[in-house]
């Protein structure tokens, strides 16, 4: 009998003519119910992390459907994926199979924000580029199905495209007191019957992580937020090979020991390919400068997430591995508006960012910001801001104390200690740890639209 070989990853299988050896069929199944968990991990990286924050809320914060949660001090950020550590965040988880329609009232002041479903696909603007305009309102949000409910009420109406939704707001005002107000302000209620009073529970230093969690965990919260939501008909492929792994509706997610290993090797593979696919895209158009290592971080076309004649799935999981939330104010081409991303990585080198290096950032002069700009590091493992002692992660505009140079320019640092010139344009970066960082402009202008106005590469100095 002549045996050959195939090349490589199935190269344990002996072929024998055009078939494998039936002894070898097991190596052959194995590894395609290795690649389609890969696939499958890739696929579910929105929908995962939103289940995953929604159940931090119920279980680490006693939140329920009509309250949101308030993220304003460093500490409480630290368990939200890449947070802007300048504005305040409010944040509510709505089961709408359980309130049916709801309405949220939103008092006029300045504030950004949208409406999303689980797959992070945003149906409804708050605030900024809303139909409020900041002027307050009240916005009822339609289960997927139902018909708009007739009433005498003005409502901006937004038809839900899942069964549950996320509700998220920064506020803008630089008056803390006056940005709380308007928090304080905000009521989410039933559109019929009675509701308890909204609840804005403050995360109060408690631990928490909105991050997808690992090995096998990831898969439970998967099959969990699968019983509760409704099906696609772009899912269905990936709803059956779901079923390989014991993960389908109305049937219990009980693992035996071989199939727990194939998913903790999976979910292992398919985040070093989001890790990668994130930090190494290889998608052309990622340069926003070609000689820059700065990247345009959103690369999603609209929130729905679809091509021309594709849905964009790597697109997807590039921005969703590391971020939550999306909203086309986040891509606003419109000067003075909405909001401007870019991220780096590497050093202008290509090496990449290390905790225990001193690097240097100048931020040219007339930074195209209409409201602010900022700078803010996070730690790659949890793509989040960065734990160090300082407790802080971020540098900008609406830093009083900033040294600015004679040109206008700003020099900013990051290293495990200060540069000699002091703490002031200083972020504590930790050894033994990668991190990463965004450029945001709030409100860009017509300078960075045109890419005109250009930011330097981060430098190594030792």
């Amino acid at each position: 009998m002549r045996v050959r070989r195939l090349p490589g990853r199935l190269g344990a299988v002996r072929m024998y003519r055009e078939l494998p050896i039936r002894v070898d069929l097991p190596l052959v199944f194995d590894e395609l119910d290795y690649q389609m968990a890969c696939q499958t991990y890739l696929w579910a990286l929105p929908l995962v992390s939103y289940a995953q924050w929604q159940q931090q809320h119920r279980e680490v914060f006693g939140a329920g459907d009509y309250d949101v949660v308030h993220y304003v001090t460093y500490t409480d950020r630290l368990g939200l994926i890449t947070a802007n550590a300048t504005t305040p965040y409010v944040v509510g988880f709505l089961d709408l199979s359980v309130t049916g329609p709801v309405v949220v009232e939103i008092p006029p002041g300045p504030v950004a924000g949208g409406i999303s479903d689980f797959w992070q696909r945003e149906f409804g603007v708050i605030g900024e580029m809303g139909p409020d305009e900041c002027k307050g309102g009240q916005h009822l949000i339609v289960p997927v199905g139902e018909e708009v409910p007739e009433t005498d009420e003005d409502y901006f109406v937004h038809r839900a495209t899942g069964t549950h939704v996320m509700v998220g707001l920064r506020t803008l005002d630089p008056d803390p007191a006056e940005a709380a107000e308007l928090v304080h302000g905000i009521r989410i209620r039933p559109l019929t019957g009675d509701a308890p009073q909204t609840q804005v529970i403050s995360p109060e230093d408690r631990r928490w992580s909105g991050a997808q969690p690992r090995g096998v965990e990831y898969w439970a919260r998967l099959h969990d937020i699968y019983q509760r939501e409704i099906v696609d008909e772009r899912d269905r492929f990936y709803l059956a090979m779901l079923r390989r792994f014991g993960i389908e509706r109305d049937a219990p997610f009980e693992p035996d020991e071989s199939l727990r290993r194939l998913l903790t090797e999976a979910a292992m593979a398919g985040e070093l390919m989001a890790q990668a696919n994130s930090f190494a895209t290889r998608s052309p158009e990622a340069r926003y400068w070609h000689d820059r290592r700065w990247e345009l971080l959103l690369r999603l076309d609209h929130s729905d997430q679809r091509g021309p004649y594709y849905d964009q799935l790597l697109e997807r999981s590039a921005w969703f591995y590391q971020a939550v939330g999306f909203s086309e104010a986040m891509k606003s081409q419109t000067p003075g508006k909405g909001q401007a991303y870019l991220a780096s990585y590497s050093d202008a080198t290509g090496d990449w960012l290390d905790g225990g290096g001193f690097y240097t950032l100048r931020v040219p002069a007339d930074p195209p910001a209409a409201l602010f700009w900022s700078v803010t590091v996070y730690d790659v493992a949890t793509r989040c801001l960065i734990n160090n002692q300082q407790q802080r992660g971020d540098r900008g505009s609406l830093d009083t104390d900033m040294v600015v140079n004679a040109d206008g320019s700003v020099d900013l640092f990051f290293g495990p200690s200060p540069p000699a010139t002091g703490t002031t344009n200083w972020v504590q970066t930790v050894p033994g740890r990668h991190w990463f960082t965004y450029f945001r402009c709030y409100g860009p202008l017509e300078s960075y639209l045109d890419r005109s106005w250009k930011l330097e590469d981060v430098v190594r100095r030792g």
